[in-house]
């Protein structure tokens, strides 16, 4: 199955900036080979579940591995059934809505 998420992984206890963290889980996503998308807040991710999950867990484990003794992450996810859609459909669609405004 196939979903699309939206990370927001938060390492506890490594001091106010956090972006070696978050470029040590965009390193993960590249190197799992998943299509996503940094914005301000977080990360839109899209792929196979498992493939998707296993990413999410990986970026756990490396994030602790780099000395984040708690890590709190958010995560919102969909899937659906009825046709495929990537995130830069999404994005699309509401951008084309806008144009024609």
């Amino acid at each position: 199955m196939k979903v699309m998420i939206d990370l927001c992984v938060i390492p506890i206890g490594v001091g106010v900036s956090v972006s070696d963290y978050v470029t040590a889980c965009q390193r993960v996503l590249d190197e799992a080979g998943l299509e996503h998308q940094l914005h301000a807040y977080g990360t839109n991710i899209e792929g196979d579940w498992d493939e998707v999950m296993a990413a999410v867990k990986r970026c756990h484990e490396v994030v602790h591995d780099m000395g984040a003794p708690r890590i709190s992450s958010s995560m919102r996810l969909g899937t659906r059934t009825d046709r495929e859609q990537s995130i830069q459909d999404k994005i699309h669609s509401v951008t084309n809505k806008l144009a024609a405004d």
